[in-house]
């Protein structure tokens, strides 16, 4: 064997052969460049591989030695003639893992070293000389990716008179070779870019599900909200044209609860004064302040007409209370009588005011600065609230004055506390000594429900009508009295003195006068309706309800009018018995 080298591999693959010992003893055996077995006779010299100029192997020329050459094929003389005797139909090699094959007419068997050899046509067995066999591996060293192969049974092929085709220049047949399929790395490129854009497909997919999720939870409680909102509006009767359950509706509006406080101001200086009635109607949940003019005509304890103005300052704060409560029909609980003093203290507490005032109040000196200066947003502290709400310019009406105390009232209301408790603390710090039964935890629970009322926009400032006389309109009747106020006729017992409403629609003016003398003379309660501009022929005295029937004649007894002018029938919303005068009264 030639001591050159494979260029391509520094050992040879056979060096540590285990049949070694044993081929040294045969003559006639060697390895080619491939570690493939070689046999010659032995008269021929030592085989020698030659190699190109690029170090591969090449192919000993036809007829260079005898014997078996690496695929089991006869070679020289010897292979001529065996082919001549028995054409043969096998070829033996080696696998890639070391395993001699016998192929037969393109079929590769695993080659079996025990068994014989082809017979002759003679019935004699083919002379070949013995093969080595590589050494088997043992199971330890077989691939773990493949199964130990099985040799199938070759099929003795018929002899065709034509030798067997010689191998390839270069010794090798196609079949010899095992082709192993290396793993790709772009394909796993490919395989973590699919994985990829699957999970980020999947990843969009859910986020759009969750996005749906949340539009329509958020849908559901948006839904939930509005019809919550809308019921609490329902049931508030606060929905225009609606009436929920927690109203009586338009038609009982004289049964919703409302707490109605009297506030006099008055200045200490001029000694005037300005009422005003704050209203919280804990029904509807709404505020009001009623401007009540001076001219304003009270009934008195002995029947007499009074005016507002001389009943605050001759009659006292109770005294009024009682007589608004004649008049109007309400239930009017407690005054807070509150010196222009007190107003500028309180207005102070609660940081100053802001409002649109509708005039400029001068200084007191004439050339001094004024006061106050007409426009929009006007900030006012103590002093200059109390001189805008006392003003009274030339030519004015107390009305005017009188809706300038109202827009003090409400800002004011605007920058007390909410809180019962913070509204209390500022109350106490007036120093103010109220007139019972009104204490300051009751004053100051009053002022902080009406605050929070004031700064949602739920309160508003009114002005009672009150005609030339002094006398309450139809049309305040309706408005102010029943629907702000819930001024209605109180159920009194039988024996009880009625009150008596008188509207002059006879055209004469001392008839009001008469009418009044005649009622109060006769034990009932006198309450001015004022007069209607058509004059009617006969007069009427109507009654509400059929309890007032009897004393609704004797009314009409008193006053000189037949029995036959009473009737049945919707008066004076703020008295028992209503009266008109027509062209027939006499007095």
């Amino acid at each position: 064997m030639s001591d050159r080298h494979d260029p391509y591999g520094p050992q040879d693959p056979y060096a540590q052969d285990p049949y070694a010992q044993e081929r040294q003893g045969q003559p006639g055996y060697t390895y080619d460049a491939y570690g493939q077995p070689v046999y010659r006779d032995a008269s021929q010299g030592p085989y020698e591989q030659a190699y190109d100029q690029y170090g591969q192997p090449v192919a000993p020329a036809a007829g260079a030695y005898d014997g078996y050459d690496g695929y089991g094929q006869y070679g020289g003389q010897q292979g001529q003639q065996g082919g001549q005797q028995y054409q043969a139909q096998q070829e033996y090699g080696y696998d890639a893992y070391g395993h001699q094959q016998v192929r037969q007419q393109g079929y590769a068997q695993q080659y079996d070293p025990y068994a014989q050899p082809p017979q002759q046509p003679g019935g004699q067995q083919a002379q070949q000389e013995w093969i080595p066999q590589q050494a088997p591996r043992p199971p330890y060293e077989q691939p773990y990716d493949e199964e130990p192969r099985t040799a199938a049974p070759a099929e003795p092929a018929a002899p065709s008179g034509k030798p067997s085709s010689a191998a390839p220049e270069g010794g090798y047949h196609t079949e010899q070779f095992s082709f192993i399929e290396e793993p790709d790395e772009d394909s796993e490129d490919v395989i973590d870019w699919l994985k990829f854009t699957e999970s980020r497909t999947e990843r969009r997919e859910e986020a759009k599900r969750r996005g749906r999720s949340r539009i329509v939870a958020l849908s559901v409680v948006l839904a939930l909200l509005v019809a919550g909102g809308v019921g609490y509006l329902w049931w508030a009767g606060k929905l225009p044209g609606l009436a929920g359950p927690g109203t009586d509706g338009p038609a009982a509006v004289g049964g919703q609860k409302r707490d109605v406080l009297v506030v006099h101001l008055r200045d200490t200086k001029t000694g005037n004064s300005s009422t005003a009635l704050l209203v919280d109607n804990t029904t509807t949940h709404k505020g009001t302040t009623v401007l009540l003019p001076n001219s304003l005509v009270l009934p008195k304890d002995d029947g007499t007409p009074t005016t507002l103005a001389k009943s605050v300052k001759e009659d006292g704060a109770d005294a009024t209370k009682d007589s608004l409560n004649t008049l109007l029909g309400t239930d009017l609980k407690a005054s807070w009588r509150l010196d222009t003093p007190y107003l500028e203290n309180l207005v102070e507490t609660v940081g100053g005011i802001t409002l649109d005032t509708d005039a400029t109040v001068p200084g007191a000196k004439k050339g001094d600065s004024p006061v106050v200066k007409q426009g929009r947003g006007q900030d006012l502290n103590g002093q200059a609230a109390v001189a805008y709400a006392t003003y009274l310019g030339p030519r004015e009406t107390q009305t005017r004055q009188l809706q300038r105390f109202g827009q003090v009232m409400q800002a004011t209301l605007k920058k007390i506390s909410t809180d019962a408790d913070g509204a209390t603390a500022t109350v106490k710090t007036l120093l103010q000594v109220l007139d019972p039964p009104l204490t300051e935890a009751e004053l100051g629970s009053s002022l902080a429900q009406r605050a929070e009322l004031a700064k949602t926009g739920a309160y508003r400032t009114t002005l009672l009508p009150v005609q030339a006389n002094g006398t309450l309109g139809q049309a305040a009747s309706a408005a102010v009295v029943k629907d702000v106020l819930g001024g209605t006729v109180k159920k009194a017992a039988p024996d009880a003195v009625a009150r008596v409403a008188v509207r002059n629609a006879g055209g004469v003016k001392s008839a009001t006068g008469k009418a009044q003398v005649a009622l109060v003379n006769g034990g009932y309660t006198f309450v001015d309706d004022g007069s209607e501009t058509v004059a009617r022929a006969r007069s009427q005295v109507t009654y509400a309800d059929a309890g007032k029937k009897a004393q609704a004649t004797e009314v009409a007894k008193t006053l000189g009018l037949p029995t036959g002018a009473v009737k049945q029938g919707k008066g004076a919303s703020n008295a028992d018995i209503t009266v008109v005068l027509g062209q027939d009264y006499k007095g």
